[in-house]
């Protein structure tokens, strides 16, 4: 892998040129400076103002710069490295100093510089400033020992060079015969000096600051070049021939213009530099990356250092020389300081190395007591490290281990996926991407696959693998992801989950092919179970009826239980283009289903019987999954709408009748309050004499628009139990006022009104509403006839036993509506108090033509003259069926035959008449001017319209 700076094309910095502009302009200076030196300038009196004042001109120019820098030109980041330029300011000032007052002797005065001179303090002035100024530059150690090896290593290299330079130079300098003392100390201190400030440089030169490192070693390299110069100054060959102005003193203008540069050069430089890359990680198989050369130099500085002193001492006795005690003692003092920076170098070893062997041992019981397997694998994939923990996690031992191939322990199946991983981590850049994790299934001991998550870090080219086992969690995971889509009972899919998958179906490949289906499954009699043998019992039945629904689709179809008792499937279509033949084929699978579900179930030693009506809609183009799931239940409501235990397939007409019937709702939430209801009465007629016994109230309502709507369509729709049982208070107190008024007005004729029985029961009819109606309008308690026309199993019989018993005592009849249609009939006919038996329509419609329902009808007349009841016949509208049921023992009849609903005025003049024609050989009837067909009409269309108001 490359690093990243070397695919990015170079291009120019903002400060790049500036600098090397400035460096040229420097490097010219320089170099023109020393070819005047070296030519000697022309002349012996331009040489010395050039030597002396030049010297001068380039130290002031270096104080200067290094002030200005101090003052305002360092960065925030630099304020700490302040006082170094103060103090190298202050140097390169004295140096100034002492070149001009050398130029004022030589040029001004015009005679030899005197020894010693006003020159020599400002010249020696300027090492001590520059070396507290390289220690203010230099990395600061950070405890006493690390100050003390600086200080010693400072003393090897300063006591090795006076070693070396005394047995030279320095000796014959201080015993030099005839040679003052203040002379001979001024000879000792330059090169004292020059060596302290050599030994600074050299001992620095391996700590110096990471921080604007292009400036310390500007700097250093200045300060290396003075002391190379002073060095080759105080030598005897050249101190006793020199003059102002040769080539000597080109390196000392050198050195001033390199310190002047060192702090404005360097920080423009590294303003321009970019941010550097991070260096690129070693390619697998890479040797590791080397040592510094500098760091090897700096540890190899003390011995190097008594090197040097040796080399002292052994001139003096290779010359014949004794030795001298300078050199001894300085000797002593530098194996001296070798000795105890040694001692002190041990003493700090050990220290580390006895930390080290603590932070192993922590290691060691941190990675050997982990419950986390802790595995390092080599560039090639071979693991060469696994923690003690593989043998409870794994189930296989660490040694067993180790050697083995990575990729021969991971799932086939995952090893694709975590190779791409792993390849894709080891490309991306260490600094954003520090780790990964990955989770595959490890293989165990005992060949069972583990769910193991690992968390991977980079290590030499290779992995290091912190791995736990998270089969348990995966498990779990996978058992709360299958409890949220599965349904508990049954454990078929849910709805969501079968909404998800519809719409993956209605996607994809399979989004063109119309043969894709769902079919909504409903158990008819469902609810009658749960309320006769229990719920238990019916979680039973739903769990076959699962089971039966699971095992009549294919395998890559879906059945899905919804709630309740219903229930879903998914067809997939089959990719043919005969849409006909896939809906015959659709609709034979969705009756057999049918018939599946319809057998009989065996819940507890009993045999229970359900129906299933099922509606079944087809995909469409551009149909959403919920849309289609929309259009099944639209036909399945259809199916159970239609007789139940029937399969029914959707079609447009479907939606279109919904919105209606949603219209109507909302309009029949306000037609109560806005006068839109209008109350009819139906004559009852003796069958023997045409009396008018009693008449029947029916509500009819006339919308906004003219519509007018039978009972039979409004209350289809209005399954608002609140606006049903609205209309039934208004029905019953409508009905009570109208019969008195009529009660007044001379007609006696009781009225009946059609109540569910779970409204005499319902607490928004209090139980003595019925009473207080009577009284309000001051109509007898016999002339109100309740008609029972509910048979809901839910209802308790005895509460409802009492709340008729109490009517009956005030007179009250109670009338048993649709006898013959429901189950629970001869229940009610056994405890309640019942007056009047009401025969169903649809047996009264077969009466004639049906032989069957000939008998079954006249069965039940038998019944309610054997116990004394009167009988009323609804939906009698031709004269057969008058002579049918008479001759049955019917006592009433109710039905087009005789009169359709009447408004109160028609119903006045019927009721001042008094009787009916009854068929049986005399003419039929003539009503409102019209003789009644012989043959049957439809009563939804012949009713007696409601006057204007």
């Amino acid at each position: 892998m490359s690093a990243p700076g070397a695919v990015l094309p170079h291009r120019p910095l903002p400060d790049e040129g500036t600098g090397l502009v400035s460096q040229l302009v420097l490097a010219v200076i320089c170099a023109g400076y020393a070819t005047g030196a070296a030519l000697g300038w022309g002349s012996p009196e331009v040489a010395e103002v050039m030597g002396d004042f030049g010297l001068s001109a380039a130290a002031l120019t270096a104080s200067v710069s290094c002030f200005l820098y101090a003052r305002g030109g360092a960065g925030e980041g630099e304020s700490r490295f302040r006082p170094a330029w103060l103090l190298f300011s202050f140097s390169s000032a004295m140096a100034a100093s002492g070149n001009g007052i050398w130029g004022w002797y030589q040029v001004v005065l015009e005679h030899p510089v005197p020894t010693p001179s006003a020159a020599d303090p400002f010249f020696l002035l300027f090492a001590p400033p520059a070396i507290v100024g390289l220690l203010v530059l230099a990395k600061r150690p950070v405890t006493r020992a690390g100050w003390v090896c600086l200080a010693l290593d400072s003393w090897l290299i300063g006591g090795s060079l006076l070693t070396l330079s005394w047995s030279l130079a320095l000796a014959r300098t201080a015993h030099l015969e005839g040679g003052s003392v203040a002379r001979a100390a001024l000879g000792l201190a330059y090169p004292l000096l020059d060596i302290v400030l050599v030994s600074m440089v050299l001992a620095l030169h391996f700590r110096r600051s990471s921080a604007n490192r292009s400036a310390i070693n500007t700097t250093i390299a200045a300060l290396a070049l003075t002391v190379l110069c002073d060095t080759l100054y105080t030598s005897p060959l050249l101190h006793q021939h020199y003059q102002s102005g040769r080539l000597l003193d080109a390196g000392w203008f050198a050195a001033s213009l390199l310190l002047a540069y060192a702090p404005w050069g360097a920080r423009r430089i590294a303003a321009g530099r970019m941010p550097a890359p991070p260096p690129p990680p070693r390619r697998p198989g890479a040797p590791p990356a080397s040592r510094p050369i500098a760091g090897s130099l700096g540890a190899l500085t003390p011995y190097l250092a008594a090197a040097v002193c040796t080399l002292g001492i052994l001139y003096n006795v290779i010359e014949g020389r004794r030795v001298d005690r300078v050199v001894v003692f300085t000797g002593c003092t530098v194996v001296l300081a070798l000795v105890v920076r040694q001692a002190i170098m041990l003493v700090d070893n050990i220290a580390l190395t006895h930390e080290l062997a603590q932070k192993e041992n922590h290691f060691r019981s941190l990675v050997q007591g982990s419950s986390d397997v802790i595995m390092i694998a080599a560039p090639t994939g071979i693991l060469r490290y696994v923690s003690p923990a593989a043998a409870g996690v794994y189930g296989r031992d660490a040694e067993d281990l180790v050697g083995s191939e990575l990729a021969s322990l991971i799932h086939p199946e995952d090893l694709g996926r975590v190779v791409h991983e792993v390849r894709r981590f080891l490309a991306a850049p260490p600094l954003e991407e520090p780790t990964t994790r990955i989770e595959c299934r490890f293989k165990s001991g005992t060949g069972e696959w583990l769910n193991v998550e690992s968390t991977i870090n980079r290590h030499q080219g290779g992995l290091i693998l912190n791995s736990r086992d998270v089969t348990e969690r995966v498990r779990l995971q996978a058992q709360l992801q299958h409890n949220a889509e599965h349904d508990p009972l049954t454990d078929l899919p849910n709805r969501a989950l079968f909404t998800e998958r519809v719409r993956q179906a209605l996607s994809g490949r399979r989004a063109s092919d119309p043969g894709t289906a769902v079919l909504f499954i409903d158990l008819d009699g469902f609810k009658q179970v749960n309320d006769t043998i229990g719920h238990q019992a019916g979680d039973e039945l739903l769990i076959q009826a699962a089971r039966r629904l699971q095992d009549s689709v294919r395998a890559g179809d879906t059945a899905a239980r919804l709630g309740g008792d219903e229930f879903a499937a998914l067809i997939l279509g089959d990719g043919g283009r005969d849409r006909a033949a896939r809906q015959r084929q659709v609709y034979e699978i969705a009756d057999r289903l049918r018939l599946t579900l319809s057998q009989p179930y065996q819940i507890d030693g009993n045999e229970v019987r359900v129906a299933a009506s099922i509606g079944v809609a087809f995909a469409e183009r551009d149909v959403s999954a919920r849309e289609l799931m929309r259009n099944a239940d639209l036909a399945m409501y259809r199916a159970k709408s239609g007789g139940k235990n029937r399969v029914e397939m959707y079609g447009p007409q479907m939606q279109a009748e919904v919105v209606r019937k949603t219209e109507i709702a909302a309009r029949l939430r306000t037609a109560l309050h806005e006068g839109e209801f209008a109350l009819l009465h139906q004559p009852v007629v003796n069958l023997t004499t045409g009396r008018v016994a009693a008449v029947a109230a029916q509500a009819r309502w006339r919308s906004a628009q003219g519509i007018l709507f039978t009972p039979a369509e409004f209350l289809r729709v209005a399954d608002d139990s609140e606006r049903t049982a609205e209309l039934g208070r208004w029905l019953l107190e409508e009905a009570v006022e109208q019969a008195a008024e009529r009660r007044a007005a001379g007609h006696h004729t009781p009225v009946a009104v059609r109540l569910p029985a779970r409204r005499l029961l319902d607490k928004s009819m209090p139980l003595g509403s019925v009473e207080a109606l009577l009284t309000r309008y001051g109509l007898p308690s016999g002339a109100l006839v309740i008609e029972l026309s509910d048979s809901d199993p839910r209802i308790s019989f005895d509460e409802l036993e009492r709340r008729l018993v109490s009517l009956r005592r005030l007179g009250v009849r109670i009338a048993l509506d649709g006898f013959g249609s429901g189950y629970a009939a001869i229940n009610a006919l056994r405890r309640l108090p019942i007056d009047v038996l009401k025969l169903d329509r649809g047996l009264v419609e077969g009466v004639v033509e049906s032989a069957r329902l000939h008998k079954i009808t006249s069965g039940l007349l038998r019944i309610a003259c054997d116990l004394g009841m009167q009988s009323v016949a609804e939906g009698v509208d031709v004269p057969e069926q008058v002579m049918a049921l008479r001759a049955m023992g019917c006592t009433h009849g109710q039905g087009m035959a005789f009169s359709g609903p009447l408004d109160e005025y028609r119903l006045r003049r019927a009721l001042v008449r008094g009787t009916f024609p009854v068929p049986g050989g005399a003419a039929l009837p003539v009503l409102s001017g019209r003789t009644l067909p012989s043959v049957r009409v439809s009563h939804s269309h012949s009713e007696t319209p409601v006057p204007p108001t």
